[in-house]
């Protein structure tokens, strides 16, 4: 589908997002009410910032996002942008540095592998980006917080969800309507990180 004729990336223009993956975001709050007023929120696969601005309006004056992405990013005002491989220890001393001991309310997930088009391979990739992003819950999340995270679907899903089971209260898969028909991911949503 040409981009001008697709629905979301007409709205994401219209309304000042850098990216159609905003909407993504937008359907999954409104479902799960993920983000509050006033939270602490680590964006990570920032770039372009289409997440950031969703979650800025969210939190509000008084709540902080935090965005990390290997890509460059344009500047978003009041959200803090840590340029770096989320695998890498440094970033992740970067990451503590700037919380000083705060705890995150929600940490998300939109990192996708570079596609191959093979399906298992993909697959396999999300998978361990996902774990990646697993790490910074489980060192940086509050108790009760949450974690959403992208995966592409596969054999590997069941076992990475099975995973998240033990350590949030509720954990559930979403298709937000923004996705691509075409596109084989999910969003894995978990409530109450039991910390």
């Amino acid at each position: 589908m040409a981009k001008r004729e697709d629905f979301y990336y007409r709205e994401a223009k219209r309304l000042g997002y850098r990216a159609r993956s905003a909407f993504k975001l937008i359907q999954i709050q409104r479902r799960f009410n993920i983000i509050r007023e006033g939270d602490l929120v680590l964006d990570l696969g920032a770039a372009p910032g289409s997440w950031c601005q969703v979650i800025r309006k969210i939190v509000g004056k008084s709540g902080r996002v935090i965005g990390i992405d290997i890509s460059p990013f344009t500047p978003i005002n009041d959200v803090v942008f840590i340029r770096g491989d989320i695998t890498s220890e440094e970033t992740k001393e970067r990451l503590r540095e700037i919380l000083s001991g705060e705890k995150l309310n929600v940490v998300l997930s939109d990192l996708s592998p570079k596609t191959s088009g093979v399906h298992s391979l993909d697959h396999a990739r999300s998978i361990w980006l996902g774990e990646h992003a697993l790490k910074y819950a489980e060192e940086f999340l509050s108790k009760k917080g949450n974690f959403v995270c992208k995966l592409f679907e596969g054999e590997e899903s069941l076992r990475f969800r099975k995973k998240l089971e033990k350590i949030f209260s509720t954990v559930r898969y979403f298709s937000p309507k923004a996705s691509r028909k075409e596109s084989s991911e999910k969003y894995i949503i978990a409530k109450g990180f039991k910390g």
